[in-house]
């Protein structure tokens, strides 16, 4: 608590200080902007989930960005403290109270250098990103130096070298990186024929040394991916290609191991149509064995409990993005089963060998008119989702270990979710919504466990008092053939205006074969927002599950607990 509080302190400071500065001084002395946020969870002992009181019981994750810019010049950093420890699952390293990034920018009109810690992302980002997301435990900056060269408004031209970070030190892989990026349009006279057409060339290599002579493949990785994206009208289309030279893989002991030491592919297709009232958009991807760490060999911890996890559970050390491309459901029901993308090369045993996946989502929205039959005096939005993924068609053996796999085509399937999703306004005050979701998910190809088939069934109605004060509430169950079986959830929350509102909400797992294990995950809380500050408080049961955002996902245990979330930005 003390570190929270001179956290808070120093957010003030700053702040009033730059308002004094300000006031007093007509002259440009620059300004100071950053971020506060802090959250605080108190773990209880809770019989009903079999959980017991973890070591250091009340725990906190806790940033304060501050910025200082005056002119081109921009110096900032960021301080953390996890006190006394981090937040459940989060990265081991993550203890104590540290400047996890810190960077020096100065930027001109076709010029822009950076010394420290940045973030990057090349293309989509299958062979670089470096990003942060802390709801995730996720922060993958690199520490080096980075520039960027714009010749002219449509040219820009980067190159960078640099460590991953991993805690508060960096891995021990080296980053180097060069991505071009070139806008055509005007150069090729399509704007004034209402198209338009970029391409992207990147190159990542990762070096680090090996403790051992090996023949099969290079202390040096080379990542290569080239893109286009052309639009004309209505209609858009773009797609991406990589490749990463062979490198060593881990075995199920997480020991590095000349098996499967193969190149790696990634190819992407994404096109669509879009015009008022309707928009179709479709994803195709392959990938395999693509899979990069800035060191190839995880980091290995072993918690007070005995249980061991690596660098790898808690996406420490990821030079790559791979997200699944599957659709971001709202419901709770609907992210019990969610699919992470498969971008490496497996062997757990002989009945479970997969190589990378293949697969694609189709997203269709539609609004039938106002005044039709269908849309009625507000019209009615309809979307629907599908998508499906599956391991790579080809020829896989277990002894010896080996595997040559077919470009087209699909393996076992691994995932699928169709969907729909339809959103009503009644009149000014009701304004209604209907989802239905089938899915379908081989846990024995994605952690262990059964092949699960559930539909999902959502209702919801929100009532408007006035514009600024609303009920809303949610209906949710699942029907499923195994693991957890059916669940039955339900959700109410109440905003008194627009800075003020509550929630309630329970999940139930009322089908569960085990009769002790048919318990409700409830919470309940509320938040309060004024200006660019929020604060929430929240007490009730976490799920153990994957929590997942924009596609990248995070194990969290079952819990139980009061939590305390405070966010502000000056």
């Amino acid at each position: 608590m003390r570190i929270l509080t001179l956290l808070m302190l120093l957010s003030s400071i700053s702040t009033f200080a730059q308002e004094d500065t300000l006031q007093e001084n007509k002259k440009d002395w620059g300004r100071i902007y950053g971020g506060l946020e802090t959250n605080i969870q108190r773990y209880f002992k809770d019989e009903g989930l079999g959980v017991t009181e973890p070591d250091d019981p009340l725990r906190s994750n806790s940033y304060l960005s501050l910025n200082y810019a005056i002119d081109n010049l921009t110096v900032g950093g960021q301080l953390e403290a996890y006190e006394k420890n981090a937040l459940l699952n989060y990265n081991p390293q993550f203890k104590g109270v540290d400047l996890g990034t810190y960077f020096v920018n100065y930027k001109t009109e076709k010029f822009d250098f950076t010394v420290g810690h940045f973030y990057e992302q090349f293309g989509s980002g299958m062979i670089l990103r470096a990003w942060e997301d802390r709801a995730l435990g996720i922060n993958t900056a690199l520490r080096g130096a980075r520039v960027k060269y714009s010749p002219t408004y449509n040219t820009e031209l980067t190159l960078l070298y640099g460590r991953q970070r991993s805690g508060f030190d960096v891995s021990k892989g080296d980053i180097f990186g060069f991505n071009a990026e070139f806008l055509l349009g005007e150069t090729l006279n399509l704007y004034e024929k209402n198209q338009d057409l970029s391409i992207g060339l990147s190159y990542v290599g990762r070096y680090e040394e090996l403790p051992f002579d090996n023949a099969d493949y290079e202390e040096l990785t080379n990542a290569f991916s080239v893109r286009a994206d052309y639009m004309i009208n209505s209609f858009y289309i773009n797609t991406e290609l990589n490749y990463i030279t062979k490198d060593g893989l881990l075995d199920v002991q997480n020991k590095l191991s000349p098996d499967f030491a193969k190149p790696g592919h990634a190819a992407r297709l994404n096109f669509g149509y879009s015009k008022s009232g309707l928009g179709i958009d479709i994803s195709l991807r392959r990938l395999e064995n693509m899979s990069l760490y800035s060191e190839r060999q995880p980091s290995i911890y072993t918690a007070s409990n005995g249980e061991i996890t690596t660098s790898i559970d808690y996406l420490d050390k990821v030079v790559n993005f791979t997200p699944a491309l599957t659709k971001q459901h709202h419901s709770q029901l609907a992210n019990i089963y969610v699919y992470q993308a498969q971008n490496g090369v497996l062997y757990e045993d002989a009945a479970i060998m997969k190589a990378g996946e293949t697969g694609g989502q189709i997203d269709l929205y539609y609004t039938f008119k106002k005044g039709t039959s269908l849309g009625g005096k507000y019209g009615t939005n309809i979307a629907i989702n599908g998508s499906m993924w599956s391991n790579l068609p080809g020829t896989y053996t277990f002894n010896p270990p080996d595997y040559d796999t077919d470009f087209l085509g699909r393996g076992k399937k691994y995932f699928s979710d169709y969907n729909l999703s339809i959103k009503k306004k009644l009149n000014e005050t009701w304004h209604l919504g209907f989802d239905y979701i089938n899915q379908y998910y081989d846990q024995r190809f994605m952690g262990g466990g059964d092949l699960v088939k559930a539909n999902v069934v959502v209702g919801e109605a929100t009532y408007n008092f006035t514009n600024s004060r609303s009920i809303r509430l949610e209906l949710e169950h699942m029907w499923a053939t195994e693991d957890r079986k059916d669940w039955a959830a339900g959700t109410a929350e109440f905003n008194v205006n627009e800075n003020l509102s509550f929630y309630v909400s329970d999940m139930w797992n009322y089908g569960n074969d085990d009769p002790d294990k048919q318990v409700h995950y409830y919470n309940f809380g509320g938040s309060y927002r004024r200006g660019a500050s929020r604060i929430a408080l929240n007490y009730g049961r976490q799920r153990g599950g994957l929590v997942c955002v924009g596609g990248v996902c995070r194990y969290v245990p079952e819990s139980s607990g009061l939590s305390l979330s405070f966010n502000t930005a000056f």
